[in-house]
């Protein structure tokens, strides 16, 4: 009985392993490598976005076209905002995404706390596609009206030094960008 209930035990503990480590992101910046857990459970069809588009190295050279001091840093415009690509516009950056279509509002009680991942969308609650944004410190104010998809594990110190923007609305010029984006291995 006890071997019985020892090997449901290590069952149960290698599937939930296993389902942790598919849900680990690593995020590449000029000054190190940021560990993201995503809520798979909370989010599930914008984490299913995020790991798509980051399987086809779409966020790969993708800048931080609007970074807000003490509030965020935004990014994940693939098709303006990668400066890898020829149809990269740093002043149009912001406006564009993906071309799969926007994803439906998956809100949840979770807090935007430092460190949250939350997709970016325009007035529309349904309209989040590709970009995202992580915040430097809490921002009640976007509670239940923001997705949030994932959070910073490690490496949170990095995300503190991207280049912040000017103004109000954080643009910036000559920006940081993701040096890559991939699941762990």
């Amino acid at each position: 009985m006890i071997k019985k209930i020892f090997f449901i035990f290590l069952i149960t503990f290698f599937i939930n392993n296993t389902n942790a480590e598919e849900n680990i992101m690593i995020l590449k910046l000029k000054n190190g490598s940021v560990i993201i857990e995503l809520f798979d459970d909370i989010a599930p069809n914008h984490v299913k976005r995020f790991k798509k588009l980051a399987s086809e190295k779409r966020y790969d050279g993708v800048v931080f076209h609007r970074v807000i001091d003490g509030f965020m840093a935004q990014t994940g415009d693939v098709r303006y905002g990668n400066s890898n690509l020829e149809s990269f516009d740093l002043k149009s950056a912001g406006q564009g995404g993906s071309e799969y279509p926007d994803l439906a509002a998956e809100f949840s009680d979770l807090p935007h706390e430092r460190g949250t991942l939350s997709m970016a969308r325009s007035s529309d609650p349904n309209s989040a596609n590709s970009q995202f944004f992580i915040c430097f410190k809490a921002a009640s104010h976007l509670d239940r009206q923001y997705t949030i998809f994932g959070k910073v594990v490690e490496g949170m110190d990095f995300v503190d030094q991207i280049k912040r923007g000017a103004g109000s609305n954080g643009e910036v010029t000559d920006p940081d960008k993701i040096i890559s984006l991939s699941e762990k291995k």
